[in-house]
């Protein structure tokens, strides 16, 4: 049973994403999709518009097989670190080939730019930061360097589009994890990532799609039939992000916690004043952010930054994490196909697959063994998550459906 892996946030899931599926499945012969879906917080730094098991439950009605989460705080990182947590992810549960869109669709080409990162990585790293420190944009700056390493003549945008960006460090994860997962692109089409307009074929982007659900503008072209119902009732009864509670729990933390947050992943040492200052005169999330931004602090930077300041991300515990990899995987949805694509890779599994959350203790002690590092380990990463879920039913505009620390109390989506 081929499964072909997608590494996803379905934020919410459109008509792009049915796209990729559908291409993934045959381009790659796969009889069963398994999607590595970000949870609550998103690898831009933000609040997803939907909570996972509703957005689980999409990707389960239009076709997906298998929806995992992608754990804290792989979800809400940079590329590399994001696209390392995701391909760890999906090596674990077995998967035969990775299959992603970029801009490019050539995977040869951004094979050869993944093959210049790594074997150029600390030079790399090191005039990232440079050109970082300058002002410079990410994707400029790996752009400028890796255009000038290489020995002839890649197209220089392939180094700063989007989905080309993630894609190179998905091949470059691929090597750093020595996978034997084959990866596949496929030619991104419609709406530009952070387009704002239609595409062609009634494909738009995640972001034009939120968009138009701010100013209440009709999305029915743009979302596949079987999933729009989902989407609506989600919206009937509040149960989507609200940027004005998130903007207040940041200010609330900020003026409580900013003057001893030196611990914190990604919260820069200096930084507590000038938080303190933006939050005493920001009356939005925009302006706050904006108050924020400088020359070093890229706007996603300093949503990563804001985020692991609302959910106490302690900077040794993310570095251990990221150093260690996930300590288990927590299965949000399944299809009938899906369930014996993982029947028949249990024995493969390398860490605990966790479906009901009332055993999690007992499968975690069992695996592990209860004096050992890594049975801490897997209860911190445990404990960062379950507090990332009882903090966002706190940035929804109506929570009304039972106890807040709901991974204990939400069943699997099939």
């Amino acid at each position: 049973m081929r499964a072909v892996g997608l590494i996803t946030e379905y934020n919410p899931f459109h008509n792009g994403h049915l796209h990729h599926l559908r291409e993934s499945l045959c381009n790659t012969d796969a009889e069963v999709s398994v999607a590595v879906m970000s949870g609550h917080f998103l690898q831009r730094g933000e609040p997803a518009l939907l909570d996972k098991w509703t957005r689980a439950e999409m990707a389960l009605v239009a076709g997906v097989d298998v929806v995992i989460e992608l754990p804290l705080p792989w979800a809400c990182s940079s590329a590399p670190d994001f696209s390392r947590g995701a391909v760890q992810s999906l090596a674990a549960l077995g998967v035969d080939s990775l299959c992603f869109g970029s801009e490019s669709g050539k995977i040869e080409s951004l094979q050869r730019c993944a093959d210049l990162l790594y074997e150029n990585e600390t030079i790399v790293a090191e005039k990232t930061a440079k050109l970082l420190r300058r002002g410079v944009s990410y994707p400029l700056a790996r752009g400028k360097i890796l255009s000038a390493l290489s020995p002839d003549t890649l197209e220089s945008r392939i180094f700063t589009e989007p989905n080309n960006i993630l894609g190179i460090e998905y091949l470059k994860a691929l090597r750093l994890c020595d996978s034997m997962i084959q990866a596949v692109t496929i030619p991104r089409i419609g709406a530009g990532y952070h387009d704002t307009d239609s595409g062609a074929d009634g494909i738009a982007s995640a972001t034009g799609i939120r968009q138009k659900l701010v100013e209440s503008e009709s999305v029915s072209d743009l979302i596949p039939p079987t999933v729009l119902p989902i989407l609506h009732q989600a919206i009937a009864h509040g149960r989507v992000f609200a940027e004005n509670k998130y903007f207040q729990l940041l200010l609330g933390q900020i003026f409580h916690n900013s003057a001893d947050s030196s611990d914190l992943w990604l919260v820069e040492n200096g930084i507590e004043n000038r938080l303190l200052n933006a939050a005493e005169n920001a009356f939005s999330l925009e302006e706050l952010l904006s108050g924020l931004k400088s020359r070093q602090l890229t706007r996603t930077r300093i949503q990563r930054m804001l985020a692991s300041l609302l959910l106490g991300m302690k900077r040794n515990l993310v570095l251990q994490l990221f150093a260690d990899g996930p300590q288990y995987l927590h299965l949000l949805a399944t299809s009938a196909q899906g369930q014996k694509f993982l029947a028949s890779r249990r024995k493969q599994r390398s860490i605990p697959l966790i479906q009901n959350f009332s055993r999690i203790y007992a499968i975690l002690k069992r695996h592990y063994g209860v004096e050992t590092s890594a049975y801490r380990l897997a209860l911190q990463q445990l404990n960062l998550e379950l507090k990332g879920t009882k903090i966002y039913t706190l940035l929804l505009q109506n929570y009304a459906v039972g106890n807040r620390n709901r991974d204990f109390f939400e069943s699997l989506r099939t």
